[in-house]
C-alpha cells in the first residue's frame, strides 16, 4: 500500500484502474494498493459465523452512528475515524467490570467499556437466592456507579450494559 501526496493530477481520484486501487481517505489523503485476486475460497464454519456476526454489528454501526451522538463526539476528536467507525468497533466489545465495593450502606462498582457503560444493575440476594433489594446503579465519579443499598444479602449480582446491549454479569457471594 502506498500513500501518495496529492497533485492536480490525482487529487480527489478513487476507484480502479487497471491493477491498481486508489481509495480516498477521511483525512484527504489517497492510498493505493493491488486489486484483490478473484479467487473465491471455501470458508470454514467458523468464518462463516464471523461473517454472520459481522454483518449484524454493521447493521447495528449503520443505525447507532446516526441515532447515537456519543459515536459523532468521539469521531470529531479524530480525523480518521467515522461514527460508524467507533458504532462498529463499540457492538464488538462488551463492558468489563473491574471492582466491586461494598461501604457504608452502598455498592460502588467500577466498569468500563470501549465508547461507555450504558447502565449498571444491581441485584442483593439472600441464602436461599431471593431477591432482596433490585435497582439501577447511579453514576458516580469517572468509571464508578453507585447503588444505594439497604439490604444486607449474602450474593451481589452486578449487571453492566453498553450501548449495543451486550451485558457483563458478574456475582458476588
Amino acid at each position: 500500500m502506498a500513500k501518495l501526496k496529492l497533485d492536480k493530477l490525482i487529487k480527489g481520484l478513487s476507484g480502479q484502474i487497471g491493477d491498481l486501487i486508489y481509495r480516498l481517505m477521511p483525512d484527504g489523503s489517497t492510498v493505493v494498493s493491488r486489486a484483490p485476486l478473484n479467487d473465491k475460497p471455501d470458508f470454514s464454519q467458523e468464518q462463516i459465523n464471523h461473517q454472520s456476526r459481522f454483518r449484524e454489528a454493521a447493521f447495528y454501526a449503520r443505525q447507532a452512528a446516526q441515532d447515537q451522538p456519543i459515536y459523532a463526539e468521539l469521531a470529531a476528536a479524530t480525523t480518521m475515524k467515522t461514527a460508524y467507525n467507533f458504532a462498529l468497533s463499540d457492538w464488538w466489545h462488551a463492558p468489563v467490570i473491574h471492582r466491586i465495593e461494598r461501604q457504608d450502606g452502598r455498592i460502588l462498582v467500577e466498569a468500563t467499556d470501549n465508547v461507555m457503560v450504558a447502565n449498571v444493575q444491581v441485584t442483593i440476594l439472600d441464602e436461599k437466592r431471593k431477591v432482596m433489594q433490585k435497582g439501577e446503579a447511579a453514576r458516580s465519579d469517572g468509571d464508578w456507579w453507585e447503588f444505594a443499598s439497604t439490604a444486607a444479602g449474602r450474593t451481589i449480582l452486578i449487571e453492566a450494559y453498553d450501548l449495543p446491549g451486550h451485558v457483563t454479569k458478574l456475582v458476588v457471594e
